[in-house]
C-alpha cells in the first residue's frame, strides 16, 4: 500500500474501532433493551438536584434527571407553573397522554387544598409524572436544560416506559424542594 492509501484506510478504520470500542466499555449497543427496573414501593423526587429517585425496600434501585415547573418554589394554585411539594400517591396511569404516557400524582391533598383555601385560591390539579409530546434531539437536548413543564414532573418517553413497568397504582412519591 502507498501512504496515502494507508492514511486514507487509517481515517476511515481508526474512528470505527474508537466508537466500537466505546460502545463496548459504555455497555451501549443498538438493539439491546434497557435493564428493566423493579416493582418499587416508593419514588422520591428532588426538586433542587432534579432528580426522581426510584426505591425497593429502601434502596435506590435507579435514578432519572427530570424537569420541572417553569417556576421555582412549591405550587400554591392553579396555573403558577410550580412543581408541588408533599406526599402524595401515584393514582394511576394515563396511557394516552399528549406527552406520550404519564403517571398521574395525587395532588391536591388536604394540605394544599387548605394551603389555597386561605389565599381564596384553586390549588390546581393534574400533576403528572410524564414524557415528551415529541422526542427530537433537540427536545431531548431542551429537556435536559431547561424546566419547562407547567408543574409536572418530565422524563424522556423511554424512562416514562420504565416507570410505568415499575410503578403500580398507589405507590407514594414525596416530592422534596
Amino acid at each position: 500500500m502507498t501512504a496515502i492509501s494507508m492514511t486514507s484506510f487509517g481515517f476511515r478504520v481508526v474512528p470505527a474501532l474508537l466508537l466500537g470500542l466505546l460502545a463496548l466499555v459504555s455497555g451501549a449497543q443498538a438493539g439491546k433493551p434497557p435493564t428493566p427496573v423493579p416493582t418499587v414501593d416508593r419514588i422520591e423526587v428532588y426538586k433542587a438536584g432534579h432528580q426522581l429517585k426510584l426505591l425497593h425496600e429502601g434502596k435506590v434501585v435507579k435514578t432519572y434527571r427530570v424537569a420541572l415547573g417553569r417556576q421555582d418554589g412549591r405550587k400554591e394554585r392553579a396555573g403558577d407553573n410550580r412543581t408541588p411539594e408533599g406526599a402524595y400517591v401515584i393514582d394511576f396511569i394515563k396511557d394516552d397522554s399528549v406527552y406520550h404516557r404519564a403517571l398521574h400524582i395525587s395532588y391536591p391533598n388536604q394540605d394544599d387544598f387548605q394551603r389555597a383555601a386561605a389565599k381564596g385560591e384553586r390549588p390546581g390539579g393534574n400533576i403528572m409524572i410524564h414524557g415528551l409530546a415529541e422526542e427530537t434531539p433537540m427536545a431531548l437536548r431542551m429537556h435536559q436544560i431547561f424546566d419547562w413543564t407547567h408543574g409536572c414532573i418530565a422524563v424522556t418517553n423511554e424512562e416514562v416506559e420504565e416507570l410505568a413497568k415499575a410503578i403500580q397504582p398507589g405507590t407514594p412519591i414525596t416530592i422534596y424542594p
